[in-house]
């Protein structure tokens, strides 16, 4: 009997020893969770509460990129430019990549550059260009004052066309006239004698003129289309607003807007449309496009997010802007009131003037393309290739850049930009070697020049799709912005609180979570543990985060 009861006495006295250490366990658990947050928040247990100080999160920096120099200029057009820039007191790239883009639409695609000593590879002059700059710091009127020597030629021929039209109309009134007599002639003679041997004389139709367009400001792509046709030398697009024109090809339906895009940046495909309603077979033989325009950091800046982030969908339409230049804006200013350079000018507009009247094998003694019978290829343009000291140079650039391309350093979407050089640097050499004058092989000065506008280029490149690739303080800079807008509760929240609302850049947990570590360490937010009984067996809950009350002003 009393073992019994002794027995029952022993288990029960072991079960409140148990019962009294999971107590134990329990409030040892709730006082670390209490130091813990209190610690994090440096509140006294029986003080008022003191958050920490928010530390301001940095400013999202800019990639430093060079100072524009003058020198990567044509030599005639230096002084020019230098004008252009002294008077609207902008940055020099503004006025410089437009010039370079402007020189690249004269000369088109009736010449190209064969990089190759032995090979049919041929790039050819046209170049796309991007400014971006903020609103008021004079892109449009530096890019406007550098393509007015397009607008000259373009007036001068409008001018020959007009002309052209009215001798066409009066040979096409003779024609129809002629026509006309023929067949009364023969319907006369029917009419005498239905079985009567008609002689039918013929006559040639006159030719319809083709206006020349340099410059095309806003068309639709069909048009372009028909353009680029009459123009198989190519065809200069300007849009004030870049990135509105992307976003126009961007929208569902605009699949083939785009394609015919970036065919026109190759310059040398042929383009072929077949619609039921506006005909078959509809042909183009060569599209060849230069795109210039500017746009605003922050319009670009969001584009190129959205162009980083799906990779599935980027096609490369941005990276062909290999003139793409964001350049700082001088604090300085000063009032400058004075007529434009007339001689500078005048100098200048010579030089557009020279190209656009050149002959390729006779004035640039280009090299023409042979068929395997031996024969000139009809339709195809002749080409320079670099002479012995530039191709040396060349090559030892690509080895370099291949190398870098090849590394896996570099985000996609810089890699993708950067690979479209093989044709940028060729093609800038090409144009710095027409504008200065050369004839021949492209010589070792253009080139030189043109591997230095890749250097200055890439920088700018890298400043560009800095803005774009998102990093983890671009997300905090996001979720900061999030709990100044009180779209978080003011009591403990989890994580899965911010990523299920989608955000843009805080859409998925590791987004999130990213995000939550640098609010964490700034200031903005507090994390608050919560340890359930360990006892039972229960993993620790999510750490749950409060809002510093400062993050909210």
């Amino acid at each position: 009997m009393s073992n019994d009861f002794g027995a029952a006495t022993f288990a029960e006295i072991a079960a409140s020893n148990q019962a009294a250490k999971r107590q134990r366990a329990e409030r040892e658990a709730i006082q670390a969770t209490r130091e813990a947050f209190f610690n994090r928040v440096k509140v006294a247990p029986d003080g008022p509460p003191a958050w920490p100080v928010v530390t301001p999160l940095p400013e999202c920096e800019l990639v430093p990129v060079q100072v524009f120099d003058m020198v990567l200029l044509p030599e005639a057009l230096r002084p020019w430019a230098a004008d252009i820039v002294e008077r609207m007191q902008c940055p020099p790239d503004f006025v410089a990549v437009t010039i370079m883009s402007a020189l690249g639409i004269v000369i088109g695609r009736r010449v190209g550059v064969r990089p190759k000593a032995c090979d049919d590879w041929t790039e050819y002059a046209n170049v796309w260009t991007c400014v971006v700059g903020r609103p008021s710091v004079m892109k449009s009127p530096a890019m406007r004052a550098a393509l007015a020597p397009l607008n000259r030629l373009q007036a001068e021929a409008d001018k020959d066309f007009d002309f052209a039209m009215e001798g066409y109309a009066e040979a096409k009134r003779l024609y129809d006239m002629r026509e006309d007599a023929i067949e009364k002639n023969d319907r006369a003679a029917l009419k005498k004698n239905p079985h009567a041997n008609l002689a039918r004389v013929e006559i040639d139709e006159p030719i319809a003129p083709v206006q020349r367009r340099y410059l095309v400001n806003d068309a639709t792509v069909e048009a372009l289309m028909e353009i680029c046709g009459e123009n198989p030398q190519g065809v200069g697009v300007y849009r004030d607003e870049l990135v509105s024109l992307l976003r126009g090809l961007d929208r569902e339906g605009q699949e083939s807007a785009r394609g015919f895009y970036l065919t026109g940046w190759n310059g040398n495909d042929p383009y072929t449309v077949d619609r039921i309603g506006r005909g078959r077979n509809l042909r183009a033989e060569a599209v060849c496009l230069s795109l210039a325009g500017s746009t605003q950091p922050g319009r670009i800046g969001e584009y190129l997010r959205e162009v980083t982030q799906d990779a599935a969908a980027n096609d490369g339409l941005m990276q062909r802007f290999g003139l793409l230049v964001w350049p700082d804006v001088s604090p300085d200013w000063k009032d400058v009131d004075t007529w434009p350079d007339t001689e500078k000018k005048n100098a200048a507009f010579a030089v557009f003037e020279r190209l656009a009247a050149a002959d390729p094998l006779a004035d640039w003694d280009a090299e023409p393309v042979f068929n395997h019978a031996g024969e000139i290829e009809a339709g195809m343009p002749p080409f320079l290739r670099l002479d012995e000291a530039a191709l040396a140079m060349f090559r030892d650039w690509r080895a370099q850049w291949e190398a870098m391309l090849r590394s896996g350093g570099l985000h996609p979407a810089l890699e993708s930009h950067f690979a479209k050089y093989r044709k940028l640097v060729p093609s800038l050499a090409l144009i710095s070697h027409l504008a200065d004058g050369g004839r021949g092989p492209v010589g070792v000065e253009a080139m030189a020049r043109a591997l230095a506008w890749g250097e200055y280029l890439a920088m700018h490149a890298r400043r560009a799709y800095g803005t774009g690739i998102v990093t983890a303080m671009d997300r905090a800079r996001t979720l900061a912005k999030k709990l100044a807008e009180g779209k978080l509760p003011e009591s403990a929240f989890a994580l899965k609180q911010v990523y299920r609302n989608e955000w843009s850049m805080l859409a998925d947990r590791e987004q999130a979570a990213e995000a939550v570590v640098i609010l964490v360490e700034h200031g903005y937010l507090v994390e608050v543990l919560e340890a359930e009984n360990s006892a039972k067996g229960g993993r620790p809950r999510e750490p749950r985060y409060m809002v510093n009350p400062e993050a909210m002003k």
